[in-house]
C-alpha cells in the first residue's frame, strides 16, 4: 500500500476562517478530503482585533472540518498576512581563501548566512528564506555550485519577514485549540503553488490575491520569488466605498457590488440604473450603474496601482506569463480588463489544480490560499 500523508491548512482571514484536510500520497498526487469553514469575526486587515472571537471561529472550523473528513486534526499549516509583513531580496558574498579554489559546502553557508543577516526592526521575526540563485564569480547557477571551481560566491536570497507579536498572536490562537502549527507560511506563497507551475515561475508570473481585508502579491522571475507583500486593501473597502458614497445598508451594498457591478471601464457596462429592493416596506432604492461602476473601480484601480508600485522597478518587463488573479474579489465582473490595463500584462484565473477531492471548493479562487497551503506542504 502506498504510504498517504494527511496535511491541514488553516487559513484565518477577513472574510472567513478556512481548514482544508488534504491526503498526500508518495506519487505526489493530492486528494481534498473536506472543508472546515465559518465567517470570520475579530479579524481585520489579516490580522487579528479580537482574541476570544477568532479562537472561536478557528475552533467552529476545525469541527466542521474533523466531522467532514472523519479524521482527528491534531496539527496544521498556517498561512499568515498583513501589512507588517515584507519581502526583501539580499545578496551575501563570501570570497574563498586563496589556498581553496573549489567551492565546499562550508563556503555556501558562510554565503548563506551572510546574505541572511539583514537590517530590520528588532521587534520582527524570519518568515521564510528562500534562496533565488548562487552566483560563482559573475555566473548564476541555479543549483548549489559544489565541487566547481572558483573564487567569488555569492547567495542571492529572498527573505519574508513580520511583527513578531502579531505572528505570535495568530500563533497563540491556534495552540490554545489546542493545536500544533507544523509551520507558518506567507499567505501568497501558498495561493502561488495553485495558482502557477514550476514552467510559470521560470518564464516570469505576477500572482495577486486579493481578499475581503487585504490584497497579498509575489512575483516570480527566472523561477525564483523576486518580490511579495501586503496592501491593506481588500473587497470590504469596497462595500464600505459603495455604503459611505450611496447611504445604503452595508450588507446592501456587499450584495449590489456582487451581483452588479462592473469594473472594466466599459461605458456599455455602465448604463441605466439598479434598483436595491427594501426588505422593511420603504421604497426600493434606484442607483445610477455609473455611479456604482465608478466606485468599484475607483477602488480597485488604486489597489493595483500600490501594488505596482511596491514591483522593482522594470521588473513587469521580465514577466513572460502574465498575472494571475486569485481570491474570492478577483470574481468581480471587468477585473482581468482593469487588471490588463494597470500592468499591460495578459491576465489569467489558476486553472483546476492537479488534485482530487471536493471539486466546488479547490476551484473557487477564494480558496486558493487554503488549498496551497496543502501543496506547499508537499
Amino acid at each position: 500500500m502506498a504510504k498517504k500523508t494527511i496535511h491541514v491548512g488553516l487559513e484565518i482571514c477577513t472574510s472567513k476562517t478556512c481548514m482544508v484536510v488534504g491526503e498526500v500520497k508518495v506519487a505526489g498526487s493530492v486528494k481534498i478530503l473536506g472543508v472546515g469553514e465559518t465567517k470570520s469575526v475579530g479579524d481585520r486587515k489579516g490580522e487579528i482585533s479580537d482574541f476570544h472571537h477568532v479562537r472561536t471561529c478557528v475552533r467552529e472550523a476545525l469541527l466542521e472540518a474533523e466531522d467532514v473528513c472523519d479524521v482527528e486534526i491534531t496539527s496544521i499549516i498556517l498561512s499568515v498576512t498583513g501589512s507588517h509583513i515584507q519581502g526583501v531580496n539580499n545578496r551575501g558574498t563570501f570570497r574563498l581563501p586563496d589556498d581553496e579554489g573549489e567551492v565546499e559546502e562550508s563556503h555556501i553557508l558562510e554565503a548563506d548566512e551572510i546574505a541572511q543577516d539583514i537590517a530590520m526592526p528588532s521587534d520582527n521575526v524570519y518568515l521564510l528564506n528562500v534562496i533565488r540563485h548562487y552566483w560563482l564569480d559573475g555566473q548564476q547557477h541555479i543549483t548549489k555550485p559544489l565541487g566547481l571551481l572558483g573564487k567569488t560566491l555569492e547567495s542571492d536570497y529572498h527573505i519574508i519577514h513580520g511583527a513578531k507579536l502579531r505572528i505570535q498572536n495568530s500563533l497563540k490562537c491556534v495552540r490554545e485549540i489546542p493545536l500544533d502549527v507544523d509551520a507558518v507560511v506567507f499567505a501568497p506563497i501558498a495561493s502561488a503553488q495553485i495558482a502557477l507551475n514550476r514552467e510559470r515561475k521560470d518564464e516570469g508570473a505576477l500572482v495577486i490575491d486579493i481578499g475581503g481585508g487585504t490584497t497579498d502579491y509575489v512575483l516570480y522571475l527566472n523561477g525564483a520569488v523576486e518580490a511579495s507583500g501586503c496592501i491593506p486593501v481588500g473587497g470590504d473597502h469596497i462595500s464600505n466605498d459603495i455604503h459611505l458614497v450611496t447611504h445604503i445598508p452595508l450588507s446592501k451594498a456587499e450584495q449590489v457590488k456582487k451581483t452588479e457591478g462592473d469594473a472594466s471601464g466599459d461605458p456599455a457596462k455602465s448604463v441605466g440604473v439598479v434598483t436595491i429592493e427594501d426588505e422593511k416596506g420603504f421604497p426600493d432604492i434606484e442607483l445610477k450603474r455609473q455611479l456604482l461602476n465608478d466606485i468599484i473601480r475607483g477602488r480597485l484601480l488604486e489597489t493595483l496601482e500600490l501594488v505596482k508600485e511596491k514591483l522593482p522597478e522594470g521588473s513587469l518587463k521580465n514577466v513572460g506569463t502574465g498575472v494571475f488573479l486569485t481570491g474570492g474579489t478577483s470574481l468581480m465582473r471587468g477585473m482581468g480588463e482593469l487588471t490588463n490595463e494597470v500592468f499591460g500584462l495578459p491576465v489569467y484565473r489558476p486553472e483546476q489544480p492537479e488534485v482530487s477531492g471536493v471539486q466546488a471548493y479547490f476551484r473557487d479562487p477564494q480558496y486558493s490560499t487554503a488549498v496551497g497551503l496543502i501543496r506547499y506542504a508537499q
